[in-house]
């Protein structure tokens, strides 16, 4: 998948002169079709006012890379012209400040390189210092509960949906309403846009109302899956699933459904959604068949309700249950027994979850919106709950860790990108790939863990429990709200990194982490699972050990080995970590401090009995005096390769975002937007996607009539490749959107005190 840059004497001199210094990767236009399959991404030159003139940043493509020196890596020189005159040849960067310039001035540059020169696209500044991409918000609506619904923009996407060279953006839109899968309630709709740059809107999916709207639910894939040069979007959807577009000639369409459930009656009107009598009936329904259940027929769980229930005394009855009794254990079940194991358990309005219907996967063509393919879901929800353990424990919660998905993209076989969809990561865990090669999705594999037993459904503790697969059943609690790929092992072949467990590329189990529990945990001296986590970083961040690391909070609190831990990210080791004994719910890895050789490491931990903080790490796990920073999300904004963090909200009021360096405070504030997700405080999308190697931070204005674009305007003479074509990189942008939004980092180690020589070229082709 890589080559490594090559020292040679003179390297500067000979990449200046265009004399190659090192193998080129099969690249850019016309290049082999061997390698791994990466965007054909054009100049992306961005120019900007600022107060000392007009700032301009442009890409350098990974396989115009021809070596590096002390400063950065070497490779095409380019000619910046201003109104068609020449004004400057830079070599040692992407970057200009152009002090004679104004808003009025138009630029372009020209990449002199082997072969032919490559002129970009012609660009006028953006007068604020931003780009506003104009949005249409949906229209505002009611739910069946009579409560009224707005809409703002959320999670953001970035694909070449045409294959010219530069991306659109898939935006989200999140009803006022949406709800955390353990909240009651109606949702609105779901709904995705694509928009050009220029905020021209292409096409509009809107998942109907058997989508449920909320972080936990809708996750989609944007990615040139087929190797055609442009992007398509796959995505969870339902019955009343339809797109429009807004192309020459274009229509609204419904998904197809599938054959056989046309011919069982399905149709685009059905609406699968609970009220609070719709599930009454539901939970009567179940009772009703609860002797014919598989797990009560093999006798895994009690052969009565009133015996699962402890209502022995209460209830004499007979099986298979009468309607009249099978109400009367509902209405026990409802108005006693939930009640008594927690106040919070209000099944009597328990409504706005879809418990039942058609789940599918569809795969759309992203430049019109038009679906290309629909299966079923790789994995069905089976029943409401109950096999997942969402009635066993105090709070009972039908529809919740039955309905956990995730979302990714990774290149499996080195080369090519799949899909990657997981359902569950409490209990049972599955995690699916899936490949589309422009006619048919198909099934890579399926990792699944097979549900954890419970001997009473009613009353278990099915956390931790090890499910029935002899080689998945430990994947069970290791699931985070997020997910990693990487390709920890060196084979060129990327992992995906489920929490504390980790799948091989061919969906084996690499590994699943476990550790002795310390003294003061719950149960000390246990081998446990180092368990879920809220979240979840992995990369290069000890430059000084070989291999990848992973880095990760856990929320297990006196029942988890470790509060924090930075593991191996092969073998899953920890190499270093703490217990907390409680719920660590936040954490970060970044170059804050360019002082401290390696990465740094922090987590939400409380101050020391002396009012100290602690929780700021080095690289290799020695504690840092000071403050730790924030953990929204992270942002590469400053010219001396340092990591700087975007501070969105922590309390649940949203705050107007900031881009905040630990040495010198504020550096951007956000002013007239807003980040999403309340306490999460993530932007839409943080990722490079124009310019030079620095990250673009993109967050919705406050009223969502944009997105709003931010570039980094301070000159830098590093000069590195675009990180979206470091393959790690780029699928971890692409998986950014998935449940609680993660950073993404780069397959080598990106930091202040860098070795250039250390760099890491893909060896790729474009479509």
């Amino acid at each position: 998948m890589f080559r490594r840059i090559v020292a040679v004497s003179l390297v500067g001199a000979l990449a200046g002169a265009g004399v190659t210094a090192s193998a080129q990767g099969h690249g850019g236009n016309g290049g082999r079709h061997d390698g791994i399959q990466l965007e054909a991404l054009d100049r992306g030159l961005v120019a900007a006012v600022t107060g000392d003139g007009v700032f301009l940043s442009w890409r350098l493509l990974a396989d115009e890379v021809t070596g590096y020196n002390d400063s950065g890596l070497t490779g095409a020189t380019f000619k910046v012209y201003r109104d068609g005159k020449k004004i400057a040849t830079v070599t040692d960067s992407t970057n200009y400040l152009d002090a004679a310039g104004d808003d009025g001035s138009e630029y372009k540059v020209v990449a002199v390189k082997r072969g032919r020169d490559d002129v970009s696209d012609t660009v006028t500044p953006w007068s604020e210092g931003y780009l506003d991409i104009p949005l249409q918000k949906p229209a505002d609506g009611v739910t069946p509960a009579g409560e009224a619904y707005t809409y703002a923009a959320n999670d953001i996407s970035p694909g070449d949906l045409d294959g010219d060279g530069d991306y659109e953006y898939i935006v989200k839109w999140d009803p006022s309403n949406s709800k955390d899968v353990s909240q009651v309630g109606y949702t609105g709709n779901v709904y995705l846009d694509a928009y050009t740059q220029e905020g021209d809107l292409l096409w509009r999916i809107d998942l109907g109302v058997n989508i449920r709207a909320g972080a936990h639910y809708t996750q989609f894939d944007v990615y040139d899956f087929d190797g055609d040069g442009k992007a398509e979007v796959m995505l969870k959807t339902a019955p009343g699933t339809k797109t429009t577009s807004y192309g020459r000639g274009g229509k609204s369409r419904y998904i197809t459904l599938p054959r056989e459930d046309k011919a069982a009656g399905v149709t685009h009107e059905d609406d699968y959604r609970l009220s609070a009598e719709g599930y009454y009936d539901h939970l009567v329904e179940m009772f009703k068949g609860w002797d014919q259940h598989p797990e009560v027929l093999n006798g895994d769980w009690p052969a009565t309700i009133e015996a699962a229930l402890g209502a022995d005394e209460q209830f004499d009855l007979a099986y298979p249950l009468s309607q009249e009794d099978a109400e009367a254990l509902a209405d026990y079940f409802i108005d006693v027994y939930a009640p008594s194991r927690s106040a919070r358990n209000q099944l009597r309005v328990f409504e706005g979850f879809i418990l039942d219907g058609p789940e599918y996967l569809t795969v759309f063509d992203g430049r019109s919106g038009r679906e290309l393919d629909t299966v079923d879901f790789p994995v069905d929800r089976g029943d409401d709950g109950l096999l997942w353990g969402d009635y066993a424990m105090s709070r009972i919660e039908p529809g919740n860790r039955v309905d956990r998905f995730l979302s990714g993209v990774a290149y499996l076989d080195g080369e090519h990108p799949s899909a990657i969809f997981a359902r569950g990561y409490y209990t049972r865990t599955t995690i699916t790939a899936i490949d589309w090669d422009g006619r048919n999705l198909r099934q890579r594999w399926q990792a699944d863990s097979g549900h954890a037993p419970m001997s009473n459904p009613f009353n278990d503790g099915p956390h931790g429990v090890e499910g029935p697969d002899p080689e998945w059943g430990t994947l069970t609690t290791q699931g985070d709200h997020s997910l990693q790929v990487a390709d920890v092992d060196g084979d060129g072949k990327q992992e995906i990194v489920y929490g504390a467990a980790t799948l091989d590329d061919d969906g084996s189990l690499l590994y699943s982490s476990y550790a002795t529990m310390p003294e003061g945990s719950g149960n000390p001296g246990a081998w446990a699972k180092l368990g879920h986590g809220d979240a979840l970083h992995v990369g290069d961040f000890d430059p000084d050990r070989e291999g990848l690391e992973v880095f990760s909070v856990f929320e297990g609190g006196a029942w988890a080995p470790y509060g924090y831990a930075m593991r191996d990210a092969e073998t899953g080791e920890v190499l270093w970590g703490g217990y907390s004994g409680r719920d660590t719910g936040r954490g970060m890895v970044g170059d804050i401090d360019p002082s401290v050789p390696g990465l740094e490491a922090w987590a939400s931990l409380p101050p020391n009995e002396a009012g100290e903080p602690e929780g700021l790490f080095t690289a290799t796990g020695e504690p840092i005096a000071g403050t730790t920073p924030g953990t929204n999300m992270s942002i590469r904004w400053s010219a001396d390769m340092t990591t700087q963090h975007v501070h969105g909200a922590a309390t649940t009021v949203l705050e107007t975002p900031t881009i905040r360096d630990y040495a010198s405070g504020v550096v951007l504030e956000a002013t007239g937007t807003l980040t999403n997700n309340w306490t999460k405080g993530n932007p839409g999308l943080v990722a490079d996607v124009l310019g030079d190697w620095r990250e673009e931070l993109l967050v919705r204005t406050e009223d969502s009539s944009a997105i709003r674009v931010y570039v980094s305007t301070e000159v830098t003479d590093h000069k590195l490749y675009t990180l979206m074509h470091d393959p790690q990189y780029r699928v971890g942008v692409a998986n950014q959107q998935t449940t609680y939004n993660q950073p993404q980092y780069t397959s080598f180690y990106l930091a202040s005190d860098m070795d250039f020589g250390e760099v890491t070229v893909p060896d790729y082709h474009t479509p």
